[in-house]
């Protein structure tokens, strides 16, 4: 994982502290939080997952998958039968 060094007057990193004790999370919690709401601000997708649903958008085609019935068997069972 990339890291940066950043810097903080020591007024922003007193409260930034406390709020991370009162929230109970680590300093990184904080900042994931911070730079997830920024990107989302902004319009950009904060994760593959979120990228890759917005390059499909509308266009791509949601396919449902059939049930089985009770008891058929899928086609590879029947061929492997036949083989034999």
């Amino acid at each position: 994982m990339p890291g940066k060094r950043i810097q903080f007057d020591d007024e922003t990193y007193a409260a930034l502290d406390m709020l991370g004790k009162d929230s109970m999370k680590t300093f990184q919690e904080l900042a994931d939080e911070a730079f997830r709401d920024l990107l989302r601000k902004h319009g950009r997708p904060a994760s593959l997952k979120e990228a890759l649903r917005r390059s499909a958008d509308d266009s791509a085609e949601v396919v449902p998958l059939k049930r089985k019935k009770a008891g058929e068997k899928s086609a590879k069972v029947k061929a492997r039968k036949k083989r034999t």
